[in-house]
């Protein structure tokens, strides 16, 4: 049983957004530390990647574990009400991330996506942003 009356939630989900969340904004102070340049939420392209590097030609997403369904993630649990609205939700959710990074990666796109519970090793983010732009590390001369 939900916690919450309907209104409540109702509100709570309402406040629940999909451009400039935290994990977005830890992923765009990495890679603007790291040098790199971006364009945000670009709608001409598939999914409406959360960061682009059009020089590059790289997409990324962040994806909330609990939207997104990250596999074998403890944040990816599944709500004890309305338990058919919410796995077809999810289900679409899925499906269509696969489309989008598959029509992304189909026009010559490289697609990375950061998981929320990943966002903590910065170390790790800063070295797939470096190996997918080709930049290096820069030299402490």
């Amino acid at each position: 049983m939900d916690k919450l009356d309907p209104e409540r939630r109702s509100r709570n989900m309402a406040r629940v957004h999909g451009k400039n969340t935290g994990p977005e904004m830890r992923v765009r102070r990495i890679a603007h530390r790291l040098g790199l340049r971006f364009r945000l939420h670009r709608a001409d392209l598939p999914g409406k990647p959360d960061l682009v590097f059009p020089r590059h030609r790289v997409a990324v997403f962040v994806h909330g574990c609990f939207w997104h369904r990250h596999s074998d993630c403890s944040r990816a649990s599944m709500p004890a009400t309305r338990r058919e609205f919410w796995e077809a939700k999810f289900e679409g959710n899925v499906v269509r991330d696969r489309k989008q990074q598959a029509a992304l990666a189909d026009s010559g796109w490289k697609v990375l996506v950061f998981w929320e519970c990943e966002l903590k090793d910065e170390s790790g983010i800063e070295e797939r942003l470096r190996a997918a732009t080709d930049i290096s590390r820069p030299s402490n001369c």
